[in-house]
């Protein structure tokens, strides 16, 4: 009885103690860990640090109620662009424009109903950019969709993601180009995702309905590419300029989609390695402002300087292909401006 009461004294004074020292000190371990992984995630992400103006030039931004395109819409505001909003939802695009003029006090920033996955509200956002603006000096294709399993298309009968992403990003450059090429030099910033490793775009089909919606942001992050690519190509000595960007893993409303119980664990990886907004944006804006970039052309970034592709999304032959491709998915008509070499 003795000895038992001895054990228990002892398993309490110092047993105990120790295991949840141990714990304790394990938890702050891991603790640490993460936070040390996040410090690097921040310093080691790129930085545009120029200074450099935009007065007198206008700027069209897509998707930007709020993540990076909301951050690159304010930025670009206050180096003293006109901003022009190209969004889905007007009201929550209102709020967005209230807050970036009360804090850039630029007051030339404007909203305008814009629906990617729709042809008939991109025909008629270009319609009216087309008649109310002299001068387009850049357009950034930012706005993106991501689905994880929920199988949708659009009115025009195509699958949802790759309608949002890639078909209306085209179609809307064709209706905008003699604008940009009228207002040259000008540039093209398209909003890619170096997760386009994930996927390789299906050209024997391109209308994926069936695909599982998730695998299917990745192969639209490709399209993004082959189409900058082509794109380029077809502009060379127009004085319009087209490149693409990785803005990195972004903590943004494009992650809202996610259900749980994956959302749990993406919540911690959210966390320790995804870039805020504000950092998400800045290769945009060096694309869209930089003096030094103003003739590079067909390019990929990532943190703010040139990266490398992978062979598949470096293929030009895929690239003219998905072109021929997407003039039929988006029903080019015989009026509208054509992009050639």
């Amino acid at each position: 009885m003795i000895v038992a009461e001895s054990w228990k004294a002892n398993y309490l004074i110092w047993v105990l103690p120790t295991v949840l020292l141990i714990g304790l000190l394990s938890i702050f371990g891991v603790l640490a860990l993460f936070f040390a992984i996040r410090l690097y995630a921040k310093l080691t992400c790129g930085r545009y640090r120029e200074k450099t103006r935009m007065d007198g030039k206008t700027v069209i931004v897509t998707g930007c109620t709020s993540g990076i395109g909301k951050e690159t819409a304010k930025e670009l505001a206050k180096r003293g662009a006109k901003v022009i909003m190209a969004c889905r939802s007007l009201d929550k695009a209102e709020k967005v424009k209230d807050d970036i003029i009360k804090s850039t006090n630029n007051p030339n920033v404007v909203v305008k109903k814009l629906d990617l996955s729709s042809f008939a509200s991109i025909r008629s956002f270009a319609e009216d950019i087309n008649n109310t603006e002299k001068t387009l000096d850049v357009l950034i294709h930012n706005a993106g969709y991501a689905e994880t399993f929920r199988k949708e298309k659009s009115e025009d009968g195509i699958e949802l993601t790759m309608a949002t992403n890639h078909y209306g990003p085209f179609l809307l450059t064709h209706l905008l180009i003699d604008l940009l090429k009228k207002n040259s030099p000008s540039r093209i910033v398209i909003v890619a995702s170096s997760l386009y490793r994930f996927a390789s775009m299906d050209l024997d089909n391109p209308n994926p309905l069936t695909t599982l919606p998730g695998y299917l942001y990745y192969m639209s992050k490709e399209a993004n590419i082959l189409f900058t690519r082509e794109l380029a190509r077809r502009l060379e000595g127009t004085g319009v300029t087209a490149n693409c960007l990785h803005p990195g893993m972004i903590d943004s409303g494009i992650w809202r989609n996610v259900p749980a119980p994956l959302s749990w664990g993406l919540a911690l990886i959210i966390f320790c390695f995804f870039k805020t907004p504000f950092q998400g944006c800045q290769t945009s804006i060096m694309l869209a402002v930089d003096d030094k970039l103003s003739k590079v052309n067909g390019k990929y970034f990532s943190d703010c300087q040139e990266s490398s592709l992978s062979s598949s999304a470096s293929d030009m032959g895929r690239a003219r292909k998905l072109w021929e491709i997407s003039e039929k998915m988006v029903k080019l008509e015989e009026g509208d401006p054509k992009i050639t070499v």
